[in-house]
């Protein structure tokens, strides 16, 4: 069992407390095993085994994270955003390969709709007040089949599947195996020097890479616990604080500069609750931001720098009292750092683009051979993953980011292509042409613009191709200007360019 998560909790004491929530009473690690166990023998029962798939569908809260942890250790989790449309789920579930999915007792949204129009089981997780955070029990909708591989998934079985936008319209499928998991949370332990004496407040999203392996994950690998959030609210955060009284939080950079704006009205709550550090991670931490967070919660800020095909960590500063850098996303914490040639497969000790290489890594793109092409060389006898952003080590080996060769919108974190909401602009039946680009932002460091061009003798306003989008995909894709151009511009060879679009409408003042 070495290298799988369920090794990764099987030598705790079992009554550390693990998982925790608002008005809950504490899951401890003995529960935490026997749940595991227990979620194990009902999947295999409904003929579930370790390499099956099951799409994952909750609300952020204790029993997500839990029944990511214990479903990995029967089969592979594939968590799946609840803000997701029905057209959306149909396309995911089908893509996965899914054969069930979990979602709450009495849930009957959109990806319900979805797995039953593609004949996919549907598994209820029910909960008991009384009963500990995370805790729960699994109930089909229906018979299911009862023969099912129940071995214990192994090191090089997946434990976790995600989508990961590319720079074509479809997502590209990320497995990681349960090594890959494993090392990526031991990683994030050494780095940050997680014992069981900390506890992590999480408000990050858990159907992305950041908070399952970064919160969660990394938490159970010290023996520490986790207090889990319903989500992100600025408005609640420092109440929960008060109650969870933790030792650090992550989180994304618009959440941190959220958490400023009220800071000064909590200044009792920060100075009761020291905490012994924050986390900054998915997007670039402006350096003001960071000197801020160090003055107002006198604590250190730890940049990170993760993607999906890494489970997350691949840089990170490090801990006083080394120096944290501002404008850095810090030195190696896992994985090996390089640089390599953007058009060759060779590493230098020059500015380009950041490869790694490490047992966090993926192994590769599913059903992707063209991108597993592009991806992955090898070069000085180990195999290196193009990350796709452009950077520099300098002398004491921090990782400063210059910036991304992709063409993939960073959100505020949410990481999206914009071929796919291309694809989805052009099924309105008055748009002739589109592209969709990133309009500089000052608090979500890129928001979602499209350029469109509509069909000859029809009519459509901004509204009614947002709106119309607003029906088709998830809120964060939707762009938030659009403009209705007579012309795209175009390059040289005549195609339509993403890069740099917004300056060439005059949106921003280039630099």
């Amino acid at each position: 069992m070495s290298g799988t998560l369920k090794a990764l909790i099987a030598d705790h004491d079992e009554t550390l407390l693990a998982i925790g929530a608002p008005d809950r009473e504490w899951l401890t690690y003995g529960g935490l095993r026997d749940l595991a166990a227990s979620v194990g023998r009902t999947l295999n029962g409904l003929g579930i085994g370790a390499k099956d798939r099951v799409a994952i569908v909750l609300p952020n809260g204790p029993e997500m994270a839990t029944a990511f942890i214990t479903i990995a250790q029967a089969a592979v989790t594939a968590p799946l955003n609840p803000a997701y449309r029905e057209e959306e789920y149909v396309f995911y579930l089908d893509d996965l390969k899914a054969k069930a999915l979990v979602v709450l007792e009495g849930d009957e949204g959109p990806s319900v709709a979805a797995a039953r129009a593609n004949g996919i089981s549907i598994l209820r997780l029910k909960t008991d007040a009384s009963a500990p955070a995370g805790h729960f029990t699994l109930e089909p909708d229906g018979e299911m089949s009862s023969s099912a591989d129940v071995r214990q998934p192994s090191h090089d079985d997946i434990a976790l599947i995600l989508h990961t936008s590319g720079t074509t319209s479809r997502p590209k499928i990320v497995p990681l195996m349960q090594s890959n998991v494993v090392a990526s949370a031991e990683h994030i332990k050494e780095t940050l020097q997680l014992t069981r004496d900390d506890r992590c407040m999480n408000v990050m999203p858990l159907f992305h890479i950041h908070g399952l392996i970064a919160a969660v994950t990394a938490s159970l690998a010290a023996g520490a616990s986790i207090w889990c959030a319903p989500g992100f609210d600025a408005l609640r955060f420092f109440g929960w604080m008060k109650d969870a009284r933790p030792t650090w939080y992550t989180a994304v950079p618009t959440m941190h500069q959220a958490l400023l704006t009220r800071a000064s009205r909590n200044e009792d709550v920060i100075k009761n609750v020291p905490l012994r550090f924050l986390r900054s991670s998915s997007a670039s931490l402006p350096a003001q931001v960071m000197g801020e967070l160090v003055a107002t919660f006198n604590a250190p800020v730890i940049e990170a720098y993760g993607m999906t095909e890494a489970a997350h960590q691949m840089t990170c500063n490090p801990l006083p009292p080394r120096a944290q850098k501002p404008g850095s996303v810090g030195i190696a914490a896992g994985p090996l750092v390089r640089i390599a040639a953007e058009l060759e497969n060779t590493l230098i000790n020059d500015a380009g683009e950041v490869v790694i290489s490490g047992p966090n890594v993926t192994l590769g793109y599913e059903s992707n051979d063209e991108a597993n092409q592009s991806s992955f060389f090898v070069a000085e006898g180990k195999r290196w993953f193009r990350t796709g952003d452009r950077g520099l080590l300098d002398d004491e080996g921090y990782l400063r980011l210059t910036g991304r060769l992709k063409e993939i919108i960073n959100r505020g974190g949410e990481k999206i292509s914009p071929l796919e909401v291309d694809g989805v602009l052009m099924d309105h039946p008055a748009v002739a042409q589109v592209v969709t680009f990133a309009l500089p932002h000052p608090k979500l460091g890129e928001e979602v613009a499209a350029a469109v061009v509509l069909r000859e003798g029809m009519e459509a306003t901004e509204r009614d191709i947002r709106d119309f989008a607003a029906t088709r995909m998830a809120d964060f894709k939707v762009p938030r200007k659009v403009l209705i151009l007579d012309e795209i511009p175009k390059g040289a060879t005549g195609k339509m360019q993403r890069i740099g679009l917004a300056q060439k409408l005059g949106l921003v003042t280039s630099a």
